[in-house]
């Protein structure tokens, strides 16, 4: 009996334990045949549903409402930028956003500069409101792939490329 009632309690608690950490996924893809830098933010929709309830009054909907939709995509790419190692800004530009089963997506893209050797990259998105939060970024497309994780106070972090492999066989 005392066995029946531990499962039961483990079971009643499973779904509140279901989705404690709060946590996006970030590809910083260095596309060479569109020649952009293309950035593809995942949140779950969980997580961007109780977002839009503190970030917006008034019962925001971010399933379904394209205008609460715009308003996360807008809160998102004013906590997200680009720099190149020396500084200088990478300007963001809208490409759009998507529901996509139990993930919220964000499409931006820049021009990827001429003889980049790096990136530095702040993303602070949600991370106002948990925290907890972790941003997780995985920088694909200059050699190998870098990951950079947005914890605590991270506000800048950076992502060098390995030099192209010139030798001749």
């Amino acid at each position: 009996m005392r066995f029946m009632l531990i499962i039961l309690a483990f079971i009643v608690a499973m779904p509140a334990m279901a989705h404690q950490l709060k946590a996006s996924v970030t590809t910083v893809l260095f596309n060479k045949r569109t020649s952009n830098i293309e950035l593809m933010h995942r949140f779950y929709l969980h997580d961007t549903e109780h977002a839009v309830e503190h970030l917006f009054a008034g019962g925001a909907d971010i399933i379904s409402n394209k205008e609460d939709q715009q308003r996360f995509v807008d809160y998102i790419e004013s906590h997200v930028a680009l720099q190149t190692l020396y500084g200088e800004p990478l300007v963001l530009k809208e490409v759009g956003a998507q529901v996509d089963g139990k993930f919220f997506w964000v499409y931006q893209e820049a021009p990827i500069p001429k003889d980049i050797k790096g990136i530095r990259m702040s993303h602070g998105a949600l991370r106002d409101l948990w925290p907890a939060q972790v941003n997780m970024v995985n920088v694909e497309g200059q050699g190998k792939v870098k990951t950079l994780h947005f914890t605590q106070d991270d506000t800048w972090l950076e992502a060098r490329f390995e030099p192209a492999n010139t030798a001749v066989e």
